[in-house]
């Protein structure tokens, strides 16, 4: 086959689960010989020069990139919400210059299929069809509305609260308008596609979850004291922030306390100054945007995912299970992972359950251990990046011919 992949940013370095979710399953087609295209806009938050991308990886798959800047204007985010009725999250990635590059694309090559990767990309549909008859699927991250629903719940100022379930409807009336307008809908859970049957999609649907690589995650020989607490992810996330402060106050100061010798070292890049200072209130090792995710993993022992809310997959959640690491995590920062509790995994929503969890697993070595080596197994036979991949094409294939 040969696909195109139309993205909101450019899917490298992958250091954040989207661009991990996009590039992972490009290296997979690849793979499996199909040819690879990525058409990305070149955002300045996520801003990447396509030729420095590693040679190992442009040898299979193809890389163009518009350059965009999407940075929050204040004056033009007043005149959307006062004129406009698509919500500013989505109307900065509508680029005109974009839409006349993939008309240039689209002339020059003959796609199988059209891959939209998320939400933001849906404006794009329409022309896409007008110029094409390449059939186009949207691979669904998230619900996107559906994490904004969950902040406003959160959200206690009146003059936020306002805006942001402003912006909760508006997303969700656009998330709606597209249903049924892509050919194919790939979303990352089966409880994702649950919902979007909800939402009265009638178009074929397949789940394929964000797979990996395991061998690339394999722990190592060392073994980190099993004291030593972290959590890694975008630290402009609102569902992180949100997350890692309930876990701070809420629970690492009673483990803080009665495990003196214990650390919680915190990864992760863009963290706003007002985030950066809450935190290191806190005793905690703040490190900012890390050179490598997986050594930091591999230095760490106890992984710690607080989510509250949010929707799609945890990526991060997936790499920490094939590197071997004990994970504690709320039911909604595991969603989507079939991983049994205190199997593979430990979950718990309240803060005595995280305690719980926390003490069960420093006063049992041996159970620490047993769950090491599931979790890698479980990873293994789950969520292969290959068989992912490969399941998602044949898919492809099937309905192709269908049409």
């Amino acid at each position: 086959m040969n696909i195109l992949q139309i993205t909101n940013k450019v899917p490298y370095p992958p250091k954040d689960g989207g661009a991990i979710a996009i590039l992972t399953l490009s290296q997979g087609f690849a793979q499996q010989g199909h040819s690879v295209t990525v058409l990305a806009l070149n955002t300045n938050k996520h801003y990447f020069n396509i030729q420095q991308i590693p040679k190992g990886i442009t040898e299979k798959i193809k890389f163009i990139a518009l350059d965009i800047n999407t940075d929050l204007k204040p004056i033009a985010a007043l005149k959307n919400f006062l004129f406009s009725s698509t919500p500013y999250n989505a109307e900065r990635f509508i680029s005109e210059a974009f839409k006349r590059k993939i008309s240039t694309l689209l002339a020059k090559e003959n796609f199988d299929i059209i891959q939209l990767e998320g939400l933001y990309l849906m404006p794009y549909v329409e022309h896409i069809k007008s110029i094409s008859k390449v059939p186009v699927a949207l691979r669904a991250h998230n619900i996107e509305h559906e994490i904004w629903e969950q902040t406003l719940k959160q959200e206690t100022k009146t003059l936020k609260k306002f805006y942001v379930a402003n912006l909760t409807n508006r997303l969700r009336k656009f998330e709606l308008e597209f249903i049924n307008k892509y050919d194919f809908l790939v979303p990352i859970t089966q409880r994702d596609a649950d919902k979007f049957k909800g939402f009265k999609n009638t178009k074929p649907v397949h789940v394929s979850p964000t797979g990996v690589n395991a061998k690339k995650y394999q722990p190592t020989q060392k073994q980190p004291n099993n004291l030593k607490f972290f959590h890694i992810g975008a630290m402009d996330w609102t569902p992180n922030q949100e997350g890692l402060l309930w876990f701070l106050e809420n629970v690492w100061q009673t483990i803080a306390e009665k495990y003196p010798e214990a650390e919680f070292a915190i990864a992760g890049r863009n963290a706003p100054k007002w985030f950066e200072e809450k935190i290191l209130q806190y005793r905690i090792n703040y490190l900012g945007e890390v050179d490598n995710a997986l050594d930091f993993m591999h230095d760490n022992a106890i992984m710690i995912v607080p989510l509250l809310s949010g929707s799609g997959m945890r990526i991060k959640i997936i790499e920490g299970l094939a590197a071997g690491k004990v994970i504690i995590s709320t039911k909604k920062g595991a969603e989507g992972i079939p991983a049994i509790h205190k199997k593979e995994i430990l979950l718990g929503d309240s803060p005595s359950e995280f305690i719980s969890n926390i003490e069960l697993i420093l006063g049992d070595k041996k159970r620490f251990s047993e769950i090491s080596i599931r979790a890698v197994d479980f990873i293994v036979k789950k969520f292969d990046n290959f068989a992912i991949s490969k399941a998602l094409t044949d898919f492809y294939e099937k309905e192709i011919k269908l049409k």
